[in-house]
C-alpha cells in the first residue's frame, strides 16, 4: 500500500458516459492529517486506474489515501487515520472485495460514506448493500469528483 498526500428505492441516473445508481432518500500506521481538506480512501487494484483517480482527486483539492484491496483499506480505517469517504472498486484480490469492504465499513465505521465502482456489478446491489452511490466503469473523473463533493456536502 502507498499513502500519498498532495493535496424509497434506488434511482438510476445516466449521463456523461457513465451509469450511476444512488439511493433516493507502505504501512506503518498513518499520521493523522492536520489538513482541513477532506480525505478520500481510494481502493483499486489496477495501478493505472488508482493513480489516475488519485491524481485527479488531489488536483480537485482532496487528500488521498490509496489501498490496493479491501484488506488494506480496512487496515487503513482501523489505524485511525481520518477518512471522510471511501471510493472502492468491487473486484479485487484478497479476502474482502468491494461489497465485503462496504459491509465492514457499515459495521465498524458507519459515519463514512462508501461509493462503489465496477464494470461487472449490478448497480442496485451496491445501493441495496448500503453504498451511497454506484459508478459504472469506465467513468469520467469529473463525474466522480462531482459525486464525491456532493456526498461529502451531505456529511458536514
Amino acid at each position: 500500500m502507498r499513502t500519498m498526500r498532495n493535496s424509497t428505492g434506488p434511482t438510476k441516473l445516466v449521463g456523461e458516459g457513465s451509469d450511476m445508481v444512488m439511493p433516493s432518500s507502505e504501512w506503518p500506521p498513518f499520521a493523522a492529517s492536520t489538513s482541513s481538506r477532506r480525505a478520500i480512501l481510494i481502493v483499486e487494484d489496477e495501478i493505472l486506474i488508482r493513480t489516475l483517480a488519485s491524481d485527479e482527486l488531489r488536483d480537485a483539492g482532496f487528500d488521498v489515501i490509496e489501498a490496493v484491496n479491501g484488506d488494506e483499506a480496512l487496515a487503513v480505517l482501523k489505524s485511525g487515520v481520518r477518512v471522510d469517504l471511501v471510493f472502492s472498486d468491487v473486484r479485487m484480490p484478497g479476502s474482502l472485495d468491494g461489497v465485503g469492504l462496504l459491509g465492514a465499513v457499515k459495521v465498524g465505521f458507519p459515519e463514512i460514506p462508501v461509493i462503489l465502482t465496477s464494470a461487472h456489478l449490478e448497480p442496485t446491489i451496491a445501493v441495496t448493500n448500503g453504498a451511497v452511490c454506484f459508478v459504472a466503469k469506465p467513468y469520467p473523473m469529473n463525474t466522480v469528483v462531482a459525486i464525491i463533493e456532493r456526498e461529502l456536502a451531505r456529511t458536514v
